[in-house]
């Protein structure tokens, strides 16, 4: 585990000024002005120089190449975008792979597609890996291919300084910027000597069952690493070094079937609809205040007569007025910051749970989906790193993102194996939606930032 980085400290330059303006100083003022203009750009030029002079001449080398190779980077996402993947579309999702598949065997990696049993309905995984110097550290990267939508309207539109287009951001482009940064490294000299290990998932926003099958690679990938990058989502001032994870719940009610008229009474009892609505009201009110902890009731499906395929999520109900309902079915999920809580969490639900109004019994199961990401000194140590590698660029500082403004993501993963970071990837908007972009001008500076905290990684610094 790598605990041993140590952020670089930065002194602020600072310029204290002190300005008396009145109507006689005006004409004073104004002749000021483009001193002043003059002043701050000089004082941009300077910073931009600093930040040059931080940087190595391999580091220098590895910034250029990002530069020069920066509309080559935009019309390679274009390509990328261009092939509808859908979670689902096992051919689109495979065809992504071949595309990225390429160009890493331009790079001298080591590449084979991780196949997927048919009976799981999944493309499968693109693993790639460059074998370099014996002992030194290794990395792995982690992006994903598929999306969540696809099809008509999706395709790539340029609109200036953004594009749109079906996983654009989430996560195309960040699947560009490991690429970009690999060339990078390569056109420095820096790639030969790196052990780096890139996953490409082809499920990742809908995974496959069983999951111990459907992560297997990215798992073994993880316990041959020292350190772990994940490129979903990149803003310029956070990082990622916590996220949630996230398992459903489903809660069976079963009730006492009667005339709605008898309804409260002994014997007859509250039905299954009531216990269930008092069950999700006190796991509000027993759990709702507690910090990264979240569960939210998505389905709820109530009656006489109740059908639900929790696979599909979907059910039908049916009943009268004037009958007391015998069933119903409530599926939702869970996200939490950490294994304890996580299962002090289903503890009390379970608790809650067994509280039965009369004539009426509960059954909740709970199942597994992403497993929590906690924050870790050696996360926190790879965010040190990475502000540093900011820093030196002239982007400035890096924080770490709220956790609970995260959702889960593969990189939770591989948090119990290795040290890990997301957030690494480009900057957009509207995610998840038909109306997704990406932001263009934050390619370059994602680029550079990853090449150079992949670089200093694989050389112990």
């Amino acid at each position: 585990m790598i605990h041993t980085w140590r952020e670089k400290n930065a002194k602020p330059t600072t310029m204290p000024t002190s300005t008396r303006t009145s109507r006689k100083h005006s004409r004073a003022l104004r002749q000021l002005v483009p001193v002043t203009a003059a002043l701050a750009l000089a004082c941009v030029t300077a910073s931009g120089s600093l930040a040059q002079n931080a940087l190595s001449p391999t580091e220098q080398k590895i910034r250029s190449s990002v530069e020069r190779h920066r509309e080559s980077q935009v019309a390679f996402l274009e390509r990328a975008v261009n092939i509808p993947s859908g979670t689902l579309n096992v051919e689109g999702v495979r065809r992504v792979g071949d595309l990225f598949r390429s160009a890493l065997d331009s790079l001298g990696f080591e590449t084979r597609w991780a196949e997927m049993p048919e009976s799981m309905h999944r493309a499968g995984h693109l693993v790639a890996e460059h074998k370099g110097k014996p002992g030194g550290k290794r990395i792995l990267l982690i992006g994903h291919f598929d999306t969540v939508f696809e099809g008509e309207g999706q395709q790539w539109v340029r609109l200036d300084s953004m594009a749109r287009g079906a996983g654009s951001g989430d996560m195309k482009g960040g699947d560009v910027i490991i690429l970009y940064a690999l060339q990078a490294l390569r056109d420095a000299g820096a790639l030969d000597d790196a052990n780096i290990i890139v996953v490409f998932s082809g499920d990742e926003e809908r995974a496959g069952s069983p999951l111990d099958v459907a992560r297997r690679d990215l798992i073994e990938a993880a316990k041959r690493s020292d350190a772990a990058l994940a490129f979903e989502g990149g803003e310029r001032r956070i990082a990622t070094i916590a996220r949630r994870g996230d398992s459903r719940w489903t809660l069976r009610v079963t009730g006492h079937q009667a005339h709605s008229s008898g309804v409260f009474r002994k014997g007859v009892g509250d039905g299954a609809i009531y216990e269930a609505s008092r069950i999700l009201d006190e796991f509000r009110e027993a759990l709702s205040s507690e910090q990264y902890l979240s569960f939210n009731p998505g389905v709820f499906v109530g009656g006489t007569d109740v059908t639900y395929d929790t696979n599909r999520v979907a059910g039908t109900a049916a009943g009268k007025l004037n009958i007391i309902a015998k069933s119903a079915v409530v599926q939702g999920d869970l996200r939490f910051l950490s294994e304890k809580q996580k299962e002090n969490a289903r503890a009390k639900m379970r608790e809650i749970a067994s509280h039965s109004l009369p004539r009426t019994s509960a059954e909740i199961t709970f199942e597994d989906e992403y497993p929590a990401m906690p924050p870790t000194e050696g996360n926190r140590a790879l965010l040190a790193a990475y502000d540093s590698v900011s820093r030196s660029l002239g982007y400035g500082p890096v924080r770490a993102l709220d956790p609970g403004e995260r959702g889960a993501g593969d990189v939770s993963f591989v948090a119990p194996y290795v040290d890990a970071m997301d957030g690494l990837g480009a900057d957009g908007i509207g995610s998840h939606s038909p109306s997704e972009e990406v932001n263009l001008n934050s390619l370059p500076m994602q680029t550079e930032r990853a090449a150079l905290l992949i670089y200093r990684l694989t050389r112990g610094s």
